[in-house]
């Protein structure tokens, strides 16, 4: 029996990348990317003092975030994207 922590993460060829990718629909791959894009901001927009434009800059990046996890959570729920992701 394993356990997750045991196991190796081993890199996936482009190949099968591409095969898998062409299985799910292209709204979601955008939604994936999208998704992203915008927890990177998130994470980019962090500390105490945040001045007006940089806290009107993360909003935005939160709500992009919102809408792209809402079409990726519609599609599977464990698509969601969260800032904190380390991925």
């Amino acid at each position: 029996m394993t356990t997750s922590h045991l196991l190796v993460p081993v890199p996936i060829p482009d190949r099968i990348a591409a095969l898998i990718g062409s299985c799910i629909p292209p709204h979601i791959l955008e939604a994936e990317f999208d998704a992203e894009c915008a927890a990177r901001e998130v994470r980019r927009f962090r500390g105490p003092r945040l001045g007006i434009e940089d806290q009107a800059d993360r909003e935005q990046a939160l709500s992009e975030l919102a809408r792209a996890n809402k079409m990726l959570s519609a599609h599977h729920p464990r698509l969601a994207v969260h800032p904190s992701s380390s991925w």
